[in-house]
């Protein structure tokens, strides 16, 4: 990518994925959402035959060894269609394996990243918790050593893939320094005696995407398992914007398909004897929601191809989730409101965006939170959110 603008191999990838979108995932998304259907198994092992699921992933474990712009390109162009189909490249090339290649031992990834790529492999990424949302260091989830062993203990809530991955990256407390200090990552197969997973959450959308508590009751895994120690939260995080970048490219998405609908919709809406176009309102509405979408691309553009397969600038990151997750709220509110009643119905799909549009801009880290962050950029200090006095 120069600047930003697609190289010829970027465009064929995205004319590949728009294609798959449409040809595969477009006649099915809303049966799947109105089912609250996860992906089924087929579809990850077709993503995999595809490349989709290791575009941005080390050549040396089965990837493509692409840049970030590349996976955002595909994730782009399947959540247009079907957020749950994107969802499985999202984790593949900007989630928890992105984590495992950054800071994995060479076992861990030699062991882990293949399957990624392959499609066996699922990871979901364990750091909320019932009383550690926003404030993530607040975590109480712990490991303690115990010969070759780590016994984990804790629970995590939220987390997208709960119950149905096959490994979770989950971040807990490795020793009893406060806050930050304390924190680091370990690897939990799925099936280890003791995890458990709680019911399916129903939530307003994100339907075919799974997401449930995971209940871990002293959870025993290898010493071996553990990718980050004690005091590597920052780390951590650092190679969480990755992930956010992943976020905003979804939200990216919604916003785009919302104007893409609303662009035809209006030329064929018929009302007081001509299409609704030729109304200045429904102008206004249309090039502001344009508007709106291409700033959020050139703010999530320039982070990523600013990092190649690095990492993001944390400022840039934080810029670009904040902007697009509270752009496709707005932009699918728009779209519904040109809809009319028909905005409002299943049929056209445009209040399945807008309810995805809601999710997106809580997970990994909401609007409000990054103005904290971008904040501490800019001023060059962390900006403590906790009272100087606790109240008793």
């Amino acid at each position: 990518m120069d600047g930003f603008t697609l190289t010829p191999d970027q465009q064929a990838l995205r004319e590949v994925a728009a294609k798959v979108a449409a040809d595969v995932y477009a006649p099915v998304a809303a049966d799947w959402d109105l089912g609250r259907r996860e992906l089924p198994a087929k579809e990850v092992a077709r993503l995999a035959g595809l490349g989709f699921l290791g575009i941005a992933l080390p050549e040396r474990y089965g990837g493509a060894g692409g840049t970030l712009v590349d996976a955002l390109i595909v994730i782009e162009e399947l959540a247009k269609v079907c957020r749950p189909a994107a969802f499985q490249v999202f984790e593949a090339n900007v989630g928890p394996a992105r984590v495992l290649e950054f800071f994995g031992t060479e076992e861990q990834c030699e062991r882990l990243l293949p399957g990624v790529v392959g499609g066996e492999v699922t990871m979901a990424i364990g750091i909320s918790e019932p009383d550690a949302g926003s404030a993530a260091t607040d975590m109480r989830t712990k490991a303690r050593p115990d010969g070759d062993e780590y016994v984990i203990t804790g629970s995590k809530r939220w987390i997208s893939g709960g119950g149905h991955a096959t490994h979770y990256l989950l971040y807990c407390r490795l020793s009893d320094a406060p806050g930050a200090k304390g924190i680091g990552a370990i690897i939990v197969p799925a099936d280890a005696e003791g995890m458990s997973y709680g019911e399916r959450e129903k939530l307003m959308g994100w339907r075919g995407i799974p997401s449930a508590d995971v209940i871990l009751d002293e959870v025993r895994v290898p010493k071996g398992n553990l990718v980050v120690p004690a005091g590597g939260f920052k780390d951590l995080f650092g190679v969480f914007s990755i992930e956010r970048l992943g976020n905003s490219t979804m939200s990216l998405a919604i916003g785009q398909a919302a104007l893409d609908r609303t662009c035809a919709y209006v030329q064929e809406r018929l009302q007081f004897g001509r299409p609704i176009v030729e109304f200045q309102n429904v102008h206004m509405t249309v090039a502001e929601m344009a508007v709106q979408v291409e700033a959020a691309r050139l703010l999530i553009w320039r982070a990523a191809a600013g990092a190649g397969r690095g990492l993001p600038d944390p400022l840039q990151v934080s810029m670009a989730k904040c902007f697009s997750n509270e752009m496709a709220k707005k932009v699918s509110d728009l779209a519904m409101q040109l809809h009319g009643g028909n905005g409002y119905t299943e049929e056209f799909g445009i209040e399945a965006l807008h309810r995805d549009a809601h999710g997106w801009a809580i997970a990994g880290g909401t609007p409000a939170i990054q103005r904290v962050r971008i904040a501490s950029e800019l001023f060059g200090r962390s900006f403590d959110q906790r009272p100087a006095v606790r109240p008793r």
